[in-house]
């Protein structure tokens, strides 16, 4: 499912709500997501998951093409770990 289904799925579940409307919101709770994760932050959402952040240290990697060493810079990756609730119903236990 990509960003506009989703909009288009919860603007049919709520006909008292604009598409329009819908698609703000959408892009409103994933801005603020990402603004809290390049602060740092971690984002729990009970049931769903947590999203935080991950250091990857520099390190020396290799070109697989040549097999020249290459430095590698250090990063920041994101990470999403699931909660209870979608790991059970995933799994049909739900």
């Amino acid at each position: 499912m990509i960003k506009s289904e989703l909009v288009q799925r919860i603007a049919q579940a709520n006909p008292h709500l604009y598409q329009r409307h819908v698609e703000l919101i959408v892009n409103t709770v994933l801005d603020e997501i990402t603004a809290a994760l390049a602060r740092g932050d971690r984002v729990e959402l009970r049931g769903f998951g947590a999203f935080s952040v991950k250091d990857r240290p520099a390190r020396t990697g290799r070109n697989p093409r040549t097999g020249a060493k290459v430095e590698v810079d250090q990063k920041f990756v994101p990470f999403f770990k699931t909660g209870k609730e979608l790991r059970e119903r995933l799994n049909g236990r739900s």
